[in-house]
């Protein structure tokens, strides 16, 4: 008994590691001073927790009524909670992408869509991404992609960096790259600004993500 119960303890530090060498964590929270700052907003930082990649993100100007949860459509078993940032005036938004939707909900099969307005993607050959977008209280058109190789998130927010103009960089956790991180202008109509993460979906991160998921699936 003793050395099964120390087997599968051995198994289960395995499968933390796995998980924190995907989306690895610096000082606990999965931040990084090398990403590009945007105005208004801490982070977004990633993190996994189970088997969720998890996404914060604090929007220091906007007040949203907090304690609530949404689901995101087409992505069944996940959701974005939202609640006062303990720190400041501001929201905290936690967004709980689960693997079992990565992997098992049929997403890209969704129909392809560029950015909000209809902007292509950047860093994306195609300019679109099987996607889903919702409007949350005062957020509207947020956007999930998920492509063979990679998954993202647009949030609205009020940037004013020029029309059109949209600054990318890379985006890492903790020191891993992570994928790619972009701050977008608004359109020509003054609408549709805000920022987009795209993360890593290749072979390599998914074979590690899938053996999180096995975990607790």
């Amino acid at each position: 008994m003793k050395l099964t119960k120390l087997a599968n303890t051995k198994s289960f530090l395995l499968t933390m590691l796995i998980a924190l060498s995907v989306f690895s964590t610096s000082c606990g929270d999965g931040s990084s001073s090398a990403n590009l700052q945007i105005p208004g907003v801490k982070g977004p930082t990633v993190t996994m927790q189970q088997d969720n990649v998890l996404i914060s993100i604090v929007m220091e100007n906007l007040e949203l009524q907090g304690g609530l949860r949404y689901s995101i459509p087409k992505y069944q078993h996940s959701y974005i909670e939202i609640s006062p940032d303990l720190q400041s005036n501001g929201t905290l938004l936690s967004v709980y992408v689960s693997l079992k939707d990565v992997f098992d909900g049929n997403l890209d099969l969704l129909d392809p869509q560029a950015l909000p307005g209809g902007r292509p993607l950047p860093g994306v050959a195609s300019g679109k991404l099987p996607a889903v977008a919702f409007t949350i209280q005062k957020l509207r058109n947020v956007s999930f992609y998920l492509g063979p190789k990679l998954f993202g998130i647009f949030m609205p927010i009020n940037l004013d960096i020029g029309t059109n103009n949209i600054i990318s960089a890379r985006f890492y956790s903790g020191k891993i790259r992570a994928g790619n991180l972009s701050m977008v202008g608004k359109d020509e109509m003054g609408e549709n600004s805000g920022f987009l993460l795209l993360l890593d979906m290749g072979n390599s991160t998914k074979k590690r993500l899938k053996s999180v998921y096995k975990r607790y699936n």
